[in-house]
């Protein structure tokens, strides 16, 4: 018997029984014997509704599979197939003999443990188990009774005559079992060997960790409502990291790019981009520092690391931590007391059971070398507690060296080499990727589906919601770069929610939102000690930051000595007369390493962690300072562009006025600087809550002078300016030069959104070149199959070139009937759907992944040019090269396929190029090409390809060879006089005699 039968047989039998207890009901204890179909089809009315209830318990049934399928895999692995059998068959014997009815479940107070103990009691234990088969059948039969009891206590109290109608509505029961079940820790499979008190114990632990851990809260300031909890498990995304070993990571401040394509947002295949999944990084070391600025997902990490080893439920690189016993330690619970000793590091998560755990329980598990320790928040400490974190971790270690640890830190608070004489290994968590940033908010909306009634909106709207946020951080960069961690992505999501999929159009709300949750709110709703301890409120910090936000920018500059911002941090302080005396340094200290919006980049350096938070408290210092003529001075200066868009946000109507007029007035006497300030002036209009009419109409006329785009530097340029630019842009290409239009067009893409497509689609009646290739090229920006409806489809595709940037495109374009010309720029794996767009006379296959089936290319009757390429791919059926009648050109990626045995080509073949060529190539198929006028083998490093003469042997042909070693083949068994008309050598190796290489009849060119 396997596994995963022995599972099934199992999970139908626990499900029978539940079913029965509640379909059968107390008048009719005949009928629990019917099977589950049969029993429907008595107690629900209707074909429909019994075959929904049935349905209903064979979902439960498969949850229970889930669960013992893993156990059963590891357990039957040292029994016999006659001992695997007897112990289901007494399992399943025993359920079927004990008195499981309402009755007894009620008597037991629905406890499995007296459930089990009244069942041993009243049914002879199996006889003919040996010891292994006993054991096993106690385990399972023990396991299966908890599951049990787990589904009954779930399911629905309801009057007998109401029955059938829950049963109907109870659409969910099979999922919210699954997840009853999934809660519960893997038990059975993992517990140590030990006492039976110490098992017990763990058992319960591993159970209250499953699930007071498993809960995550949304973002509270966005909403109250939105401030429930859901499960983690659900919530739960995989982050990035990297390598952190260098005392100080100085990374480039986060600067938004102008408009991201939709490439971007597609996960690379094996995860390419910036560091690894951490997943990956974790298992590297048994030692782990992890680092990471505020919001970054450090404590959710841990929390899933607990739950997960909670619940054995990790798989792939991780998978050999299933067995490991979480210890979570949050360090700001011990700010101004002791750290715990062993015995008392349960006390934070799972202080009900303390007072029952086993003497010693703790330090077993610590000995054991099978204990994940989680230690949380070395940053939440004050700086006087953090050498005892340090002092108290060596210590322990050092008495349990085997056991696995990962500590959590902002950077300022802990270097990456600050565990180093321990030998931890450092990691930093990265800022979210666009494919991140997609899952994530895919799986908030996933988790946030569990509130129901709390949501401000219908559970089924959850779907729309998810997909107008995607695409307003696709369109507009501000948001995606602002949502770089989890903590200010939830905000965004939050807030979308609960604006019925709104995101303010002005920046201003959203910035100043993100930094009060940064600076304040984040860690006073989370006690933070270190934040606690500081008598300076949200305005003081903001104060503060402002001041040296000004600095800098007044400066020039983006980072700052900290012994020099101490300075001026205490002499704002000093003017803060409502404040006692403070030192400068110690309060600058605090608020780079509890601040959120701070950063060391660099030991004894200090700026802000994204540019986008120093752009926006200078703004707000110049307006509550009256800066506005220190502004208009420098307004032309692209370092000073966003300062100055969002001082317009924060600044009065007289300083608007005066900052947006002396802009203009500039604009009209400094020809050089006209356009950046005429540039600038529009972009303000952004932020802007009103101007006079006097403004507004200067402010258009700016604008006017703006229009069309002329240069290549125009569309980016412009589009900086933001949506409100859509305005003014023309609506076709009439009266417009070709060059004119098509920058146009690409202006319009670069600012993206829906009124930006409404543009595009006035544009789709030219026909000119550079117009239609403007905007095929703009695809690449827009959700791919709206695009290709509303655009593409309007475009005379049969001349050009449709070139496929990610794999989304793909089905819209097998949808444009008059597409021939196809280049595809992304990793491409199924290569047999080429036929679905069979009037291609152009195909350009970039990057293909592997194997690739040629004879997909029957499909493509009219194929005249084809392009393969690809570093991972393998060439199938070279032979149907030959039945393409068109094909003239064509370029193989051929370094997965070390032999071209079949080769044929067809007889309108004229050139062909072979790439990616190796020392395995062999050549010899070439021999049978002598219709071939032109063939070019490039290699990818110096070699010599197997029988390079069957290539050199076909007459009145011209030969290209790429690094190709010539003095290697001119004494080589396979050397026979080239036939060739002419021969090229590009970067190949001669021999030393340059005479060898004149062969008679040939022309010879080295290159």
């Amino acid at each position: 018997m396997s596994a995963e039968a022995a599972a099934l047989r199992l999970g139908t039998t626990v499900a029978s029984t539940a079913a029965q207890i509640w379909l059968g009901g107390k008048r009719r204890a005949q009928e629990r014997d019917l099977p589950i179909e049969e029993l429907a089809r008595v107690r629900v009315p209707g074909v429909k509704f019994s075959r929904s209830v049935k349905r209903q318990f064979e979902q439960i049934a498969d949850a229970v599979f889930d669960r013992l399928e893993p156990f059963l895999e590891h357990e039957f692995r040292a029994l016999e197939e006659a001992g695997r059998q007897a112990v289901i068959d007494a399992v399943c014997d025993t359920f079927a003999a004990a008195d499981l009815s309402d009755e007894a479940l009620l008597a037991a107070d629905a406890q499995p443990a007296e459930l089990i103990r009244r069942i041993t009691r009243a049914v002879s234990a199996p006889i003919g188990l040996g010891e292994a088969e006993g054991s096993l059948y106690e385990r399972l039969f023990t396991e299966c009774v908890e599951y049990y009891v787990r589904i009954v206590r779930s399911l629905p109290v309801f009057e007998e005559r109401a029955a059938a109608e829950l049963l109907v509505r109870t659409s969910t029961l099979g999922g919210e079992v699954a997840r009853i079940l999934e809660r519960l820790p893997d038990r059975a499979l993992f517990a140590p060997d030990g006492t039976d008190q110490d098992t017990a114990f763990r058992r319960r632990y591993l159970e209250l960790v499953s699930e007071s851990l498993d809960e995550v809260e949304l973002f509270r300031r966005a909403s109250d409502r939105a401030a429930a909890q859901v499960r983690l498990s659900v919530a739960y995304v995989s982050l990035r990291a990297t390598g952190d070993d260098t005392a100080w990571r100085r990374t480039a401040p986060a600067l938004p790019r102008l408009r991201a394509d939709m490439s971007d947002w597609e996960e690379t295949p094996g995860g390419e981009g910036s560091g690894m999944r951490v997943e990956s990084a974790l298992r590297g070391s048994a030692r782990v520092l992890l680092r990471g600025e505020a919001g970054s997902g450090k404590t959710t990490l841990l929390r899933w690391l607990a739950v997960t080893a909670a619940r054995g439920a990790f798989t792939g690189e991780l998978a050999d931590w299933n067995g490991l016993t979480p210890v979570v330690v949050k360090l700001r619970e011990y700010s101004g007391r002791p750290l715990p000793a062993p015995e008392a590091m349960l006390d934070g998560v799972a202080a009900p059971l303390t007072g029952i755990m086993p003497r010693g329980w703790v330090e077993r598990q610590l000995d054991s070398g099978r204990t994940l320790l989680l230690i949380d928040g070395v940053d939440e400490l004050l700086d006087r507690e953090r050498r005892a974190v340090r002092d108290w971790l060596r210590r322990l270690l050092s008495a349990y060296p085997e056991v696995r640890a990962v500590i959590t830190s902002r950077p300022a608070a802990a270097g990456a080499d600050w565990l180093r004489r321990e030998d931890f290994t450092a990691l930093h968590l990265d800022r979210m990727t666009p494919p991140d940033l997609t899952a994530f908010v895919r799986q908030w909306h996933q988790a946030v589906r569990e509130l129901g009634e709390e949501l401000p909106c219908p559970v089924e709207d959850l779907p729309q919601y998810e997909q107008s946020l995607l695409a307003s951080l696709k369109d507009r960069a501000h948001l995606q770069s602002l949502a770089g961690t989890p903590l200010l992505a939830a905000m965004l999501c939050a807030m979308h929610l609960n604006r019925g999929r709104h995101l303010p159009r002005d920046r201003m709300e959203l910035y100043r939102s993100a930094l009060h949750t940064l600076v304040h709110d984040r860690d006073a709703d989370r006690n933070v000690p270190s934040a606690m301890d500081s008598a300076l409120s949200l305005g003081d910090k903001l104060i503060l930051l402002r001041d040296l936000a000004w600095r800098l920018s007044d400066n020039n500059r983006s980072e700052i000595a900290l012994e020099q911002a101490a300075v001026h941090v205490g002499a704002k302080l000093r003017a803060m007369r409502h404040l006692d005396p403070l030192d400068g340094e110690q309060v600058l200290r605090r608020l780079r390493d509890r601040s959120g919006v701070l950063r060391s980049p660099a030991q004894g350096r200090l700026d802000f962690v994204h540019r986008t938070f120093q752009e926006y408290l200078a703004a707000e210092e110049a307006a509550q300072e009256d800066r506005m003529g220190n502004l208009v001075g420098r307004a032309h200066l692209d370092l000073w562009r966003e300062t100055v868009i969002m001082a317009a946000g924060h600044a009065n109507a007289r300083q608007r006025e005066e900052l947006l007029g002396g802009i203009l007035d500039r604009a009209e006497t400094e020809p050089r600087h006209a356009r950046a300030l005429r540039l600038v002036a529009a972009a303000c209009q952004e932020t802007l809550p009103e101007v006079s009419d006097e403004l507004a109409a200067r402010l258009d006329t700016a604008v006017a002078a703006l229009l069309p785009a002329r240069r290549a530097t125009d569309p980016a340029a412009l589009a900086a300016v933001g949506p409100s630019l859509l305005r003014w842009l023309p609506r076709s290409g009439a009266g417009l030069s070709e060059k004119a239009a098509a920058y146009t067009v690409e202006t319009a893409a670069l600012i993206g959104g829906e009124d930006a497509l409404g543009v595009l689609e006035g544009f789709t009646g030219d026909g000119r070149d550079r117009v239609v290739e403007a905007l095929i090229d703009a695809w690449g920006y827009f959700e791919a199959v709206g695009y290709a409806d509303r655009v593409l489809s309007r475009l005379p595709l049969s001349h050009y070139t449709v070139t496929l940037t990610h794999s989304a495109q793909w089905r819209a374009v097998t949808g444009l009937a008059s597409v021939t010309g196809l280049s595809v720029r992304y990793p491409f794996t199924r290569f047999t759907a080429v036929g679905e767009v069979p009037s291609l006379v152009d195909l350009r296959l970039h990057e293909l992944r592997g194997e690739v089936d040629l004879r997909a290319l029957r499909h493509l009757p009219g194929l005249m040019y084809a392009l393969l390429m690809g570093d991972n791919m393998t060439l199938r059926h070279l032979d149907v090269l030959a039945d393409l009648e068109h094909l003239r050109l064509l370029y193989l990626g051929v370094r997965g396929t070390s032999s071209l045995d079949g080769l044929r080509l067809g007889p309108d073949m004229v050139r062909l190029v072979l790439w990616n060529v190796t020392k395995t190539t062999d050549l010899a198929a070439l021999g049978g090409c002598a219709h071939l006028e032109h063939l070019q083998v490039v290699a990818d490093e110096i070699c010599l390809p197997r029988n390079l003469s069957a290539a050199m042997s076909l007459p009145g042909l011209d030969l290209s060879l790429h690094d190709v070693d010539i003095a290697a083949w001119l004494s080589s068994p396979d050397f026979v006089p080239p036939k060739v008309r002419r021969l090229k050598l590009y970067d190949c190796v001669l021999p030393e005699d340059p005479g060898a290489v004149d062969f008679p009849g040939v022309e010879v060119t080295v290159v």
